[in-house]
């Protein structure tokens, strides 16, 4: 039986503000169904090691679907749930922070019980969602993993890509 990807209820463990866990993890539904009916197995890769997860989701309503049609932000916001589920997942690293502008991620995350006022152990977390094919994944991944590269800020980096029609999460170091 595979592991649930949990991402509806990250605010009981991450440390980031739950209203806008909620409104990543409605977009995350809302990109879901656009191609997919609850439960999916979606397949996560990470260190040359491949897992089959289940995705459950609370289906979306119409209002919802309008609060989020915007494919491109519901793409990039609900990403940011579903990296957030693989990471602590598969690092035990829970979000702590949103990252400066040119740090080369979008979030910062780091142990379970570190103070998320000291970014001492933390990583940088560069996120990115796409509907694109398995080959177009990979593809983004590496290019995300280079702008952690570029990116100003000190910390180690972790590069992650969903995709929300191939079912695919890779997750790799920078």
């Amino acid at each position: 039986m595979p592991k649930d990807l949990r991402f509806e209820d990250l605010a009981e463990r991450h440390h980031i503000d739950p209203h806008q866990l909620q409104g990543y993890a409605n977009a995350a539904k809302v990109r879901l169904e656009a191609h997919h009916s609850p439960p999916v197995a979606f397949e996560v890769a990470s260190k040359g090691e491949t897992a089959v997860y289940q995705v459950k989701w609370t289906p979306v309503d119409d209002k919802l679907r309008r609060s989020y049609n915007n494919a491109d932000d519901a793409k990039r916001d609900g990403a940011y749930v579903m990296a957030f589920a693989a990471v602590e997942d598969l690092e035990g690293l829970v979000s702590i922070a949103r990252a400066e502008t040119k740090t080369g991620a979008d979030y910062y995350v780091a142990p379970v019980g570190t103070n998320p006022e000291d970014l001492e152990s933390a990583f940088r977390l560069e996120v990115s969602g796409t509907d694109g094919t398995p080959a177009e994944v990979r593809q983004r991944l590496k290019e995300k993993q280079e702008q952690t590269r570029k990116g100003t800020g000190a910390e180690p980096a972790i590069a992650a890509v969903v995709g929300f029609k191939t079912k695919l999460i890779l997750v790799e170091r920078a």
